[in-house]
């Protein structure tokens, strides 16, 4: 039995580092041992050069950052509001915006993953079923969290002044917080498996005709 001991200079905290740090702690861990082969072979896969792959990337980070500084600036000034005449109007409009953001977002990056669909460990059958899947359950939240919100209540009608009666707590919110993004993220997630597994067996169709 170890001992511990317990005069002035005891520290409980001391005592649980001891009992739970790993290899001393992760400032120990030789990080030049870890096994990057996974993180090499994505990266080859991704074309930097590439101007699609530019245009992804900037719709993927100014959609968020659009929407949420355009919502946060009608919560403070109602500006929206009274250019529209209405709340609802304006909220409406600002949906339809985010909407066709959202649209043209999802066509670029499905433009750079059918051009950069190369990756020989995605080269099954398996893999489009997975895709499909994840398209399937990331609509089902998608679709489920819109018809409890409603149009506003999806589209940050919050921040227009347009607040809901009460809290939502059924499906799909009493099975998981935050539905639409986990459902937008697995549409996404399906959407790259799907293209690319197309994309693989349009090659092995051409190459044996």
């Amino acid at each position: 039995m170890t001992s511990y001991h317990t005069g002035a200079g005891y520290n409980p905290a001391l005592k649980y580092r001891r009992e739970h740090d790993c290899c001393g702690g992760l400032n120990n861990v030789d990080y030049s041992k870890m096994d990057l082969k996974v993180f090499e072979e994505v990266f080859k896969q991704i074309n930097f050069h590439d101007s699609n792959f530019h245009i992804a990337v900037i719709a993927i980070i100014f959609n968020p950052l659009f929407w949420n500084v355009v919502a946060r600036w009608e919560h403070k000034t109602r500006k929206l509001s009274k250019i529209f005449g209405s709340p609802y109007l304006a909220c409406y409009f600002f949906g339809f915006i985010i909407l066709l953001l959202n649209v043209y977002r999802s066509h670029s990056m499905t433009v750079v993953m059918k051009t950069r669909a190369r990756w020989e460990l995605l080269d099954r059958p398996e893999v489009f079923y997975f895709g499909v899947f994840f398209i399937v359950l990331g609509s089902l939240l998608v679709v489920s969290s819109f018809l409890a919100l409603g149009f506003t209540g999806t589209f940050l009608g919050d921040y227009f002044g347009i607040l809901m009666d009460d809290k939502v707590t059924g499906f799909p919110f009493s099975f998981i917080d935050n539905p639409m993004y986990w459902g937008s993220t697995s549409n996404y997630l399906g959407l790259a498996l799907v293209p690319f597994t197309e994309h693989i067996y349009q090659e092995r169709r051409r190459k044996h005709e």
